[in-house]
């Protein structure tokens, strides 16, 4: 199998005037959270996916917790060009979650034992 390493960017704007709207919120957010999304800004959040098919499954995942208020927008991109990212202000997160070094491929090792 073959790893493409992508970014999907997530930037949403739900509104929060009423109870059952912020309660909306907060549910995609939880969700957005536990799916392993981490955020960059406030309503701006970014997940480190291996593939293309890895992507599109995240995106059906997204389409069923999708609060169906307000504006999210998906942007994918690959790794590299996610590390391009010009900061005009403030520093760039290196903690280890926000790269993908943090990525352990299980598999067979070339010097293991029989």
């Amino acid at each position: 199998m073959s790893y493409r390493y992508m970014r999907l960017l997530l930037m949403f704007d739900i509104p929060t005037d009423s109870a059952s709207e912020r309660k909306a919120y907060r549910k995609f957010r939880n969700f957005l959270l536990s799916e392993g999304f981490i955020m960059h800004q406030y309503s701006v959040y970014s997940k480190l996916l291996l593939n293309d098919t890895a992507n599109k499954s995240m995106i059906a995942r997204l389409r069923e917790h999708n609060p169906n208020t307000g504006s999210i927008t998906i942007l994918t991109v690959t790794e590299k060009q996610f590390a391009r990212m010009i900061y005009l202000s403030g520093e760039r997160d290196t903690a280890i979650s926000n790269t993908d070094t943090r990525l352990i491929i299980l598999g067979e090792s070339e010097n293991a034992e029989d």
